[in-house]
């Protein structure tokens, strides 16, 4: 997971069906299709890791699949991660934890109280899946706020520039086209 050469500064581990079960939108979107919900939260999770620069671990129970060895991925640049059969999410983090908790940054993201005490006991930090929900809206509104910000400046950039310069531009975008 943390080798030298691709040392990320912080981790956050997702558990996947928690936070599903947490946030209002994707428990409306599993009570249609289970599909659906974990590839809505990948879509978001992938988006977070983008702007964050914090690496994503979405762990998913596998753990009542026969016969299941487990299984890791990679959906859209984040880390998923199937549990073996009779292993939990919350298994699996806590032996992770072990071995990266006292190393690395990491923080967990599970509603699960029991769960949030254990994390802190090896090393991690938690977060609720609604502090998650919070934090990756003000993301947004941030970067909403920055293109805001840079459009305004180019709006005036734009506007300092002559007559015929900015008819050349137009008829350049045109071709373009």
């Amino acid at each position: 997971m943390a080798t030298k050469g691709n040392r990320h500064k912080e981790y956050l581990f997702v558990d996947g069906y928690n936070v599903i079960n947490s946030w209002s939108n994707l428990r409306e979107l599993s009570s249609i299709s289970l599909e659906v919900a974990r590839e809505e939260l990948m879509d978001i999770m992938s988006e977070y890791q983008h702007y964050s620069g914090i690496k994503v671990i979405v762990v998913f129970d596998a753990h009542l699949v026969k016969g299941n060895n487990g299984k890791k991925e990679t959906i859209k640049g984040v880390e998923v991660v199937y549990t073996k059969e009779n292993e939990t999410a919350d298994q699996y983090i806590e032996r992770v934890l072990d071995d990266i908790g006292r190393i690395e940054k990491v923080r967990v993201a599970t509603s699960d109280w029991m769960e949030q005490q254990i994390i802190l006991g090896r090393g991690g930090t938690r977060i609720s899946a609604r502090e998650l929900e919070l934090e990756i809206q003000s993301y947004k509104r941030m970067i909403k706020h920055k293109r805001r910000i840079e459009n305004t400046k180019n709006d005036v950039l734009m506007g300092r520039l002559d007559e015929e310069t900015l008819k050349k531009l137009n008829e350049w975008g045109k071709k373009k086209e």
